[in-house]
């Protein structure tokens, strides 16, 4: 399958209806997901906030899990080995276990199961079934957020020509990517970060308002080479954030690129920062002739590790 046709499924994937059941008597969450699998997690805990969320991306499970623990473990192929080993020990330790894969081994623990519809896919490919499961089961998406969220990814589908305009400045002038999110989009700056490196194999930066307040902002005026970086800022609605933005940009002479979400809700902006993201990396590995879904090192490095 061609990578442009992988991107293009992320809209379909938004009517995925599966959900997490949540069972009574949760105290607190633990999510597990390594790379492409883990932007899931890490989108929720900027969503939701009535119960403590901890992110894992490591072989081990907090000490405090119990029977009172939700413990959601997520992973594409369902054979990443660091997820195998959380889920074994929430297993273990009388946590509400929940797995969501396309298969593999995680299909045979837990006390539910989410199974992803397709295994051809990169994992970051996949985001919208890893994710649409934790909104469903938490309340915080519905089919109202859900049908906006496809037409808004629809769209992008059929234009996305700043995409490529942004892909051509990057590329002409050789600039590092540097990008600023603030909530609850924070993970989608990381998660721009993390395509840059794989869908077009150079190294990118994010950051967030606002934290980097205080510590980028000296950098900003007085980096190396300042010139060969290249800064997307997400806009916010947030007055304070926005004007930070503002003044940072002002204080440091820096030249920020502002993406503007579109829609009505957290999730349809989120996905619809996320899409924009996958696009510009999609079309600076055009330009650049390499190959998206090449993650040869990747693999190199587990089997060298085993």
């Amino acid at each position: 399958m061609k990578f442009e046709e992988e991107l293009r499924m992320l809209k379909e994937q938004m009517r995925f209806r599966e959900k997490v059941d949540v069972p009574k008597g949760i105290n607190n969450i633990v999510i597990a997901g390594m790379g492409g699998s883990g932007i899931a997690g890490n989108v929720f805990s900027e969503l939701y906030s009535a119960k403590p969320v901890v992110l894992v991306g490591d072989y081990g499970l907090p000490s405090f899990a119990s029977k009172k623990t939700l413990v959601i473990s997520i992973s594409y192929s369902g054979n990443t080995e660091e997820m195998l080993s959380v889920t074994k020990e929430a297993v273990k330790s009388g946590a509400h276990t929940v797995t969501i894969s396309s298969g593999g081994e995680l299909a045979d623990h837990g006390d539910q199961h989410i199974r992803i519809p397709r295994r051809d896919l990169q994992p970051r490919s996949a985001t919208g079934w890893m994710l649409m499961p934790l909104l469903y089961g938490f309340g915080i998406a519905g089919k109202k957020e859900a049908d906006e969220t496809y037409r808004l990814l629809e769209s992008l589908d059929r234009n996305n020509a700043q995409c490529r305009a942004h892909a051509k400045a990057i590329a002409s002038g050789e600039h590092i990517p540097v990008i600023y999110g603030s909530s609850p989009f924070k993970t989608i700056a990381y998660r721009w970060k993390t395509q840059f490196n794989e869908n077009t194999k150079i190294l990118a930066y994010s950051n967030s308002f606002p934290e980097l307040n205080h510590n980028d902002t000296m950098a900003l005026a007085q980096t190396y080479r300042k010139n060969n970086f290249y800064f997307f800022v997400f806009d916010s609605q947030n007055r304070k954030i926005a004007k930070r933005i503002a003044v940072t940009a002002k204080i440091t002479k820096s030249r920020f690129n502002i993406i503007k979400p579109k829609g009505s809700s957290d999730v349809a902006r989120l996905f619809y920062l996320l899409h924009y993201g996958d696009y510009v990396t999609y079309h600076l590995g055009l330009l650049r002739g390499i190959d998206p879904t090449d993650v040869s090192l990747i693999e190199r490095l587990k089997k060298e590790i085993k």
